[in-house]
């Protein structure tokens, strides 16, 4: 399998090291990419990428070479230490950039026979919230298995993790692997995506924008064709 790490924060502290540990045990090829070293930019709210095409976006050199490695990538992690019950400026402003590929727009196609993972770390508090605010992300893209792990590490750095909640920690990642390498190349999209793209589809069936109609056109969605199915319609 290949898999594609974001991390939140390029220094490499608990949540970085809990990445790696999963990504070793699921095995595979791995890209990394440390926020905001390798991209920081903050969208500015052009909204080129909406109504036009996201080449246009003013950071999309800067960002492309990320957006590759997602769309290539079986199995997506994305992990953010707690920062104010939230996560990281760089992450939330990586995720800004990829608006345009939700649901309401243009979502990749790829998306919607992947995996991801979603991990944070606090001293006390706060990973479901900061969890939550990448899994919407991974929702709304169509990925149909998103895996969510908040850990209370009571440290500021890994090498001070009490060996009890270390030894979860790589329980916990073995499990969790397991379970990534026996869905690969064969998880079902749920209901509840399909819902969301159908109401999607409704909007862009009715004119919703130009530039979204031409995409879904193309791409038949607005017609029998649905992105989770393979070329055998399943």
């Amino acid at each position: 399998m290949k898999v594609t790490i974001i991390h939140g924060q390029s220094h490499k502290g608990s949540t970085y090291h809990i990445s790696k540990i999963l990504a070793d045990k699921i095995g595979g090829e791995v890209k990394e990419f440390f926020l905001p070293r390798d991209f920081g930019e903050f969208c500015i709210g052009c909204t080129q990428c909406f109504r036009k095409s996201e080449t246009l976006c003013p950071h999309y050199e800067k960002i492309n070479p990320l957006t590759e490695a997602l769309d290539e990538a079986d199995v997506l992690i994305f992990e953010s230490p707690v920062y104010v019950y939230h996560v990281t400026g760089s992450m939330k402003a990586f995720l800004d950039h990829y608006g345009y590929r939700w649901m309401l727009h243009r979502p990749e196609e790829s998306m919607f026979h992947k995996q991801a993972v979603c991990i944070s770390t606090a001293a006390g508090a706060g990973m479901k919230s900061t969890n939550k605010d990448m899994a919407d992300s991974f929702f709304y893209w169509g990925v149909p298995k998103v895996y969510k792990y908040g850990v209370r590490v009571m440290a500021t750095s890994y090498k001070d993790i009490k060996p009890k909640i270390k030894a979860k920690i790589e329980k916990d990642t073995s499990k969790m692997a397991y379970q990534i390498k026996k869905n690969a190349w064969h998880v079902k999209t749920g209901i509840k995506t399909k819902i969301c793209f159908y109401f999607m589809r409704m909007l862009h069936t009715r004119g919703w924008d130009e530039a979204d109609l031409a995409y879904w056109s193309k791409k038949g969605w607005d017609r029998e064709k649905r992105p989770w199915k393979n070329n055998k319609g399943v």
